[in-house]
Parts: structure tokens; sequence; C-alpha cells
């Protein structure tokens, strides 16, 4: 490879439909760097075909019959150098995807993603950002808030209380922007820093929280009612 050249996103697509699997590795497969490297029909065939392809991201279904997919996210995600996940579904605020983002996946598609949109995804979690919109991170938070209305404590919020009240409060204000469904040049514009920095606050508060992506960062904001 020359210098200056990239190496191709290499994917490997996870679904239980033989169909879903050849309209999805037909749209990756006819863009330059993107690499289709293999498929699996089910989640218990993860382990071995991430074994074999050495992904970057794995396009992951929800719904199979034998493993799902939320446990092979689990399985693949307690690796010590663990792919990206993108969860394919076909509904926008489904237990399961929650479930999923919070065990690590970088965010989600709907079956039904325009093309263009299903490539832009997949790189944009290559690179470690999430794939969630703003609008579709309001749809999670109200499914969040609605399914945890109770009067007593909940434990997941005091967690997620307890792991914020250790931040600063500049580092706060990016976890609440994260939060909100903005995009690095969004935060940079907000709160008047540049994208490098914003970047390195990023990095420090997935450290700092130990957290995957800025997804999960999202999500603990939510929890702890911050927005």
């Amino acid at each position: 490879m020359s210098g200056g050249e990239r190496a191709p996103v290499r994917v490997l697509i996870v679904d239980d439909d033989a169909l879903v699997r050849a309209g999805l590795s037909m749209i990756l497969g006819g863009v330059p760097d993107l690499l289709v490297v293999g498929e699996a029909a089910d989640g218990d065939e993860v382990p071995a075909a991430v074994a074999a392809y050495a992904p970057d991201v794995v396009l992951m279904d929800i719904r199979m019959p034998r493993v799902d997919g939320l446990a092979a996210t689990e399985a693949l995600r307690a690796l010590p150098h663990p792919p990206e996940v993108l969860v394919l579904t076909t509904f926008d605020a489904d237990e399961q995807v929650l479930r999923a983002l919070r065990a690590g996946a970088g965010g989600f598609l709907l079956k039904d993603t325009p093309p263009a949109e299903i490539v832009q995804a997949v790189r944009r979690v290559a690179a470690g950002e999430a794939t969630l919109s703003p609008t579709v991170t309001r749809t999670l938070i109200s499914h969040v808030t609605a399914g945890s209305a109770a009067p007593a404590p909940d434990p997941r919020q005091v967690r997620a209380v307890r792991l914020l009240d250790g931040l600063t409060v500049r580092e706060r204000e990016v976890a609440v922007a994260l939060g909100r469904g903005r995009s690095n040049a969004e935060i940079s514009a907000e709160l008047f820093m540049s994208v490098a920095t914003v970047k390195a606050y990023v990095s420090r508060l997935l450290a700092k929280l130990e957290l995957n992506n800025r997804v999960q960062v999202a999500l603990l904001v939510h929890d702890a009612g911050l927005v």
C-alpha cells in the first residue's frame, strides 16, 4: 500500500436473513474504503468469524434464532481489542437496542436506512463516533425516561450521579452535550473550544468513566437525569 493510503474498513455482516446479508454486501461492497470480509447467520457464529476475519466493524442483527445480537455484542465488547458494533434493527426504540448500546455498541441502524446513510454510519463507527442523530437520541431519552419513572431510587440513576459527580465542570458540560446528541463540531461551537479539544475531552471522559464510546456517556447522562 502506497504512503498516505488507508486500509479499507473491514466489515463483518451478521444477520439470519440471507437476503439482508446479500443486500448489505452489495451496498458496502461497492464502496472503495469499505471491505466486507465475511458474513455470519447467527450470534453463535460471531466469535469464530471475528477471529477469522478480524473486522473493524460488525453489523449486528438483534433478533436471531440461537444467540441474539445482544449476547453476541456483550461477548465481543468483553474482548481485549473488540471490533466496533453497529446494531441492525427494525425498531427505533426497542429495549434490546438500549441494552446493546449499554453493552458498548457504537450505535444502531434501522434496516430501511438508505444505502448512503448505511455507508456513512459504518465509517463513523469505525472512526469511533456515534451513529445516533439528535432525533434518534431524543427518542432513546424518552424511552429511557418512560421505562425508569419510579418513586424508589433507581440504582442505575444513583450510579450515574455518583460517576458524573467525579467530573470537572468542563468535563460535565461536554458529557451533557453528548447526552443531547451533539456532534464534536456542535460541542465546539456551544462551548467555545476547538474540535481537537472536544475530542480530547471525549477521550478523557471515556477513560475516566471507564466506558467504551460516546453513546454510553450519553446514556449515563440520561440515567443521571441531566438531560
